[in-house]
C-alpha cells in the first residue's frame, strides 16, 4: 500500500529551504481507514472502551467517527506543540520521513473541532493522560 498512488504515497518538496513532507491517500488506504473506523465502532458496541490514537487530515475522517459513535461516549483530543519541538521529536524518532511534521503541523488539525485540546510541548505522556482523565471524569 505504501508507495502506491491508489494507497499512500509520500511526497516530499522543499519550502523555505526545509524538506515538507506530505500524505497522499488513494482509495485503498480509504477503504482500509473507514474499515477501521468500522472495526473501533464494533469494538465499542461489544461493550469495550476504546482509544484510538490516529493522526486525522481530513475533517472527514471525524465526521465518520463521531456518525459511527454517537450512541456512545466519545471524546476527542487534539495534542498540539509548537512546530520547532515536533521537528525537534520528528528528528529524535529517526523512524520518520523528515519534512512529515512541518506537513502535519498545517494540515492536521485544519477544519477540526475537539473536545479538549492539550498543549503538549512540555508536558509529559502521564501528565497529558492526567489531564484527559481529569477533564473527562475518568
Amino acid at each position: 500500500m505504501f508507495g502506491a498512488a491508489e494507497g499512500c504515497v509520500f511526497e516530499t518538496t522543499e519550502q523555505n529551504g526545509k524538506p515538507v513532507t506530505a500524505i497522499r491517500s488513494g482509495p485503498v488506504l480509504e477503504t482500509a481507514m473507514r474499515g477501521m473506523r468500522g472495526a473501533v465502532a464494533a469494538l465499542a458496541e461489544a461493550g469495550n472502551d476504546v482509544i484510538v490514537d490516529e493522526v486525522l487530515w481530513d475533517p472527514e475522517a471525524l465526521v465518520d467517527y463521531r456518525r459511527r459513535l454517537a450512541p456512545y461516549e466519545l471524546h476527542t483530543v487534539g495534542l498540539i506543540a509548537p512546530l520547532d519541538v515536533i521537528e525537534h521529536r520528528e528528528r529524535q524518532r529517526g523512524d520518520r520521513d523528515l519534512g512529515l511534521a512541518r506537513w502535519q503541523y498545517d494540515n492536521v488539525h485544519a477544519g477540526m473541532t475537539y473536545d479538549l485540546e492539550l498543549d503538549a510541548e512540555t508536558a509529559t505522556p502521564d501528565q497529558l493522560a492526567a489531564k484527559i482523565k481529569r477533564a473527562f471524569g475518568l
